[in-house]
């Protein structure tokens, strides 16, 4: 190894321990931003022009009722197991992505609707997924949202994806 490999080793060179470049985790960073803000733009429903809390709650119910096709009715255990499941890994998942999206000057986008996808799916937890009971899950969840009943109003203060997703 010669005196200014080391030399440039030790100031750091533009590479990490690793081997791995700053520019390589840069560009892995970057994707990781863009997963996250799709993510927390409910797979791209916030991005509606009109009403993005409304279209993430709709695209939310879908998919709900879509993965209660892909498992059979007869199952009801097991599709509860998958939305709690889905409701558990979601919550830390929308903290994160949608804290992207939240900056000083708007700390709760209009895009940022995850929040409404894990509200929705626990919303349905326990219910039977027919179109009665997933379309009276939905208004009623859109209208508490809307209303933001106690303590729902106060813990939207917390900062970035916690205040979010609260």
């Amino acid at each position: 190894m010669t005196l200014q490999q080391v030399q440039g080793e030790r100031k750091g060179g533009g590479q990490q321990k690793s081997g791995i470049s700053s520019s390589s985790m840069e560009i892995k960073g970057k994707k990781m931003n863009a997963i996250g803000r799709f993510i927390g733009s409910g797979l791209g429903s916030g991005l509606a022009p009109i009403a993005p809390g409304t279209a993430g709650s709709l695209a939310a119910v879908v998919l709900y009722w879509l993965l209660t096709v892909l498992i059979p009715l007869d199952n009801a255990a097991a599709q509860q197991g998958l939305l709690l499941a889905l409701i558990i890994a979601g919550f830390p998942l929308g903290v994160w992505a949608c804290g992207l999206l939240s900056t000083a000057d708007n700390p709760d986008p209009g895009r940022a609707v995850w929040d409404e996808f894990v509200g929705m799916w626990l919303a349905c937890l326990f219910l039977p997924p027919t179109g009665y009971w997933l379309a009276a899950a939905f208004i009623l969840f859109r209208l508490f949202d809307i209303l933001k009943p106690w303590p729902a109003g106060r813990l939207e203060k917390l900062p970035g994806g916690w205040g979010i997703m609260a």
